[in-house]
């Protein structure tokens, strides 16, 4: 079974809080890239649009 299927989100939905910078946003990344619709939450707005982008 290849590897990106096993980890595929798609169709899938995440919320990451703290995800504007740091960790949070290195998750948001990850899940974008499997195939998840990710939302971000963060306290800093321009974080949030900077990790949208």
């Amino acid at each position: 079974m290849p590897s990106s299927s096993l980890f595929s989100l798609s169709q899938r939905t995440a919320l990451v809080t703290g995800g504007g910078r740091g960790i949070g946003r290195a998750i948001a990344l990850g899940l974008a890239e499997a195939g998840a619709h990710v939302f971000v939450a963060s306290r800093k707005l321009e974080a949030c649009q900077e990790a949208a982008e």
